[in-house]
């Protein structure tokens, strides 16, 4: 019963859902709960919350936690990497190949790999750009 009633689609899992994969920013569930009050002004935090708790539990999307604070969500379920800028903290999709790489380090485990995550941190363009100009 339980299973049934997280594969259906209310109006809320759905605005939840539509917000996050209409966005490429990695957004927070503040952010997502902003978006989502323009659709339907009544729905509250917690429901984003629970929502989101149940789009992770069917694998729809995927959890992007940095230890500073709120996670991140991605509605892009499959492996890939991020960058994440050190300076704006802004998180994108690394745009590298996943099979060379991924295969390369997970011949080097010592065991069997359930999952994995990479990730790349420096200074976005936007962020480089006005280091550059602040020289």
């Amino acid at each position: 019963m339980l299973e049934e009633k997280q594969k259906r689609m209310t109006k809320q899992k759905r605005v939840v859902y539509e917000v996050l994969a209409s966005t490429k920013s990695h957004p927070t569930a503040d952010w997502i709960y902003q978006q989502a009050r323009r659709e339907v002004p009544d729905i509250s935090l917690g429901t984003i919350y629970r929502n989101l708790q149940v789009l992770l539990s069917e694998q729809r999307i995927r959890e992007l936690n940095y230890g500073k604070g709120q996670s991140r969500f991605d509605a892009n379920p499959l492996p890939h990497y991020h960058f994440v800028c050190e300076h704006c903290g802004q998180v994108m999709d690394f745009p590298i190949g996943s099979p060379p790489v991924a295969a390369q380090l997970l011949a080097l485990a010592p065991g069997q790999v359930q999952s994995y995550r990479l990730e790349c941190y420096g200074l976005c363009r936007d962020c480089l750009e006005g280091v550059e100009i602040a020289k």
